[in-house]
Parts: C-alpha cells; structure tokens; sequence
C-alpha cells in the first residue's frame, strides 16, 4: 500500500491536474470501489464504511475541488486526518 499512500500525498500537496486514472488507482489502493460510468460521464466513488457516494467526472484534467473531496474520502475510509 506505499504505492497508494506516496499517490494519496502526491494528491494532497497538489490537487490539480490529474486523471481519471490516477483516481482508480488510488481507490485500489485504499479498498475503495471505483465503479465506471455506465452513461454519463462521472465515476461513482464508494466504500463500505461511508453512507456518501463521491461522483468524480472523467473529464480531463479533473478539477480541483474533486480530489480535494476524494483525499477527504480517503482519509475517513483509512481513518487517518493530516
């Protein structure tokens, strides 16, 4: 899990420009469910843990509010808070 905790820093020091791909990644990582947009555009962010579902669009680059709101989910799901 080093790989998705250097992603998730990586994310938190500099939220803008990255890709759909980078959030897939970093939800493997973390056990969180990523799931693929069966119409639309917006990937749906889920995990067990958590009654909120994240939509993050796949539109590139993704804007900063949303991996600001994913590293947020993360910490919850991970229970850490920096």
């Amino acid at each position: 899990m080093a790989r998705a905790d250097k992603l998730l820093e990586r994310m938190r020091a500099n939220p803008r420009d990255w890709r759909i791909d980078d959030v897939v990644r970093l939800c493997d990582g973390f056990g969180v469910a990523c799931t693929p947009p069966r119409k639309g555009s917006h990937y749906k962010v889920k995990h067990a843990d958590q009654q909120e579902i994240l939509t993050i669009p796949a539109h590139r680059p993704i804007k900063p509010v949303y991996i600001v709101g994913l590293v947020a989910f993360i910490d919850r799901v991970s229970g850490t808070q920096a």
